[in-house]
């Protein structure tokens, strides 16, 4: 499956912005037919097809989905808690990109470093 190679050139500036802070530990892999970002060996988001892939995590996972544009993470055919897509819409901006980004690396920093 491919990826939008503009998003994802997109996600890696914003990812690499010095407000962030992930110069340290973050590394792109290719995954769930997309591009992954991870941060300390812990995804943070990622880009499928046109579509932003973040990882809010359980406790931010229905908060997530009541803003515009966000849905399931569903490619098993069942929906993945912690994790939803942002349609191309919801990105188009980039405050918007670098917002939901942040809520990715937000999760994945809470996390415990993996090797």
């Amino acid at each position: 499956m491919a990826y939008d190679e503009r998003l994802a050139a997109r996600a890696r500036r914003a990812l690499n912005r010095p407000e962030l802070g992930c110069e340290d530990g973050l590394v792109e892999k290719k995954m769930f037919g997309g591009l992954a970002f991870l941060i300390n060996g812990n995804m943070a988001c990622g880009v499928v097809r046109d579509e932003m892939m973040i990882r809010v995590g359980p406790e931010h996972h229905e908060e997530a989905l009541a803003q515009p544009y966000a849905r399931p993470m569903d490619f098993t055919g069942r929906p993945l808690k912690g994790f939803v897509y942002v349609e191309r819409e919801g990105t188009e901006s980039d405050d918007a990109l670098e917002g939901w980004i942040g809520r990715g690396v937000n999760f994945a920093r809470s996390l415990p470093a993996k090797r």
